[in-house]
């Protein structure tokens, strides 16, 4: 080879061992300083409140949309301390379910009586005079063919009670 050629081979081999050095050195810097850092703290997550359900307690109050009714307390019925429901007394099954869930289907009678047949609380019950059903104390005082007596106790609002008669009437079927 002539001595020009040697040259340039020689040459472009230096250039090449230049360029050929630490090409990552700049990464390298930053990952040092990077590290040489002080440790930064995480934040605990945020404690969540547990969720209280809401309970609706003006459901039994009047609706806001019709318009109050006047009662004429001078016209209202007063209570009795001597009516009052006998606490004592074992519950039966029917007390524990409003009397506006009954329905009067049928009656029953043989020479014991007559017997209603009063579908609620799942299934159909049979009732006679004396039993008691509903919520308010109601006991049954009469059975007709088409229809049974009741009669509730009430509280009157004043410490007293009241008796308030109802009627289930035998439901029409279609």
């Amino acid at each position: 080879m002539n001595k020009l050629t040697k040259l340039a081979v020689m040459a472009s081999l230096g250039l090449l061992a230049a360029c050929g050095g630490n090409e990552f050195a700049d990464l390298q810097r930053f990952m040092d300083e990077t590290r040489a850092r002080p440790a930064g703290k995480i934040e605990p997550l945020p404690r969540f409140e547990p969720y209280e359900a809401f309970t609706y307690s003006a459901s039994s109050l009047r609706s806001p949309f019709q318009p109050p009714i006047k009662i004429d307390l001078s016209q209202r019925q007063k209570g009795s301390q001597d009516i009052k429901p006998d606490e004592n007394r074992v519950k039966q099954f029917l007390e524990g379910f409003n009397i506006e869930s009954f329905e009067m289907v049928g009656t029953l009678s043989n020479s014991a009586g007559m017997q209603a047949l009063i579908q609620g609380a799942g299934s159909v019950h049979r009732v006679g005079v004396g039993d008691y059903l509903g919520r308010n104390h109601g006991r049954v005082t009469g059975i007709e063919e088409n229809r049974v007596d009741v009669v509730e106790i009430v509280p009157d609002g004043e410490g007293g009670w009241l008796e308030r008669p109802r009627t289930l009437s035998l439901a029409e079927r279609g």
